[in-house]
């Protein structure tokens, strides 16, 4: 566990097998968000990334995505997002006011909220995140499959 705000170097430094970017407040694309976007776009490189909540945000910027405002937040355990892979459907826990869009080719949605259409997760080489929280308890347990790809993005 490292700060929000460690350089490319000292994340180096611990040796990650993967680097697991958690939620947090506030807009992604906020000019002291700046140094960490190009940092993860450093560590993109290298090192394997999984995002959470504004971890998704960070890393969608870092891919050359667009963040924006929305109108009203996601906010609850009553979410329903569906992955596009295989259309199974997951009632989510979120709590964000921003989401991703502009995305651009690299990079491929995999989540998307059934209540306003927006982007709910997103996967690219060496790195994927969900918007969401992918909740093991106590709540909503339907997208802890996520868990296990956690393992997977490191195992390889």
């Amino acid at each position: 566990v490292v700060p929000w705000n460690y350089d490319i170097e000292k994340v180096k430094a611990t040796e990650p097998e993967l680097v697991f970017m958690s939620n947090g407040p506030g807009d992604p694309d906020h000019e002291d968000m700046k140094p960490v976007v190009d940092t993860v776009k450093s560590i993109l490189k290298e090192i394997p990334v999984v995002g959470i909540c504004l971890g998704h945000q960070i890393l969608g910027l870092a891919l050359g995505g667009e963040t924006y405002k929305l109108k009203y937040g996601h906010r609850g355990g009553n979410q329903p997002v569906k992955e596009l892979k295989t259309d199974n459907v997951f009632i989510t826990s979120q709590n964000h006011g921003f989401a991703l869009h502009k995305l651009p080719n690299k990079v491929k949605e995999t989540f998307v909220n059934l209540n306003d259409g927006t982007c709910e997760g997103i996967e690219s080489r060496n790195c994927w995140s969900v918007q969401f929280h992918p909740e093991a308890a106590p709540g909503p347990m339907d997208a802890n499959i996520l868990f296990k790809r956690v393992l997977e993005t490191i195992n390889g």
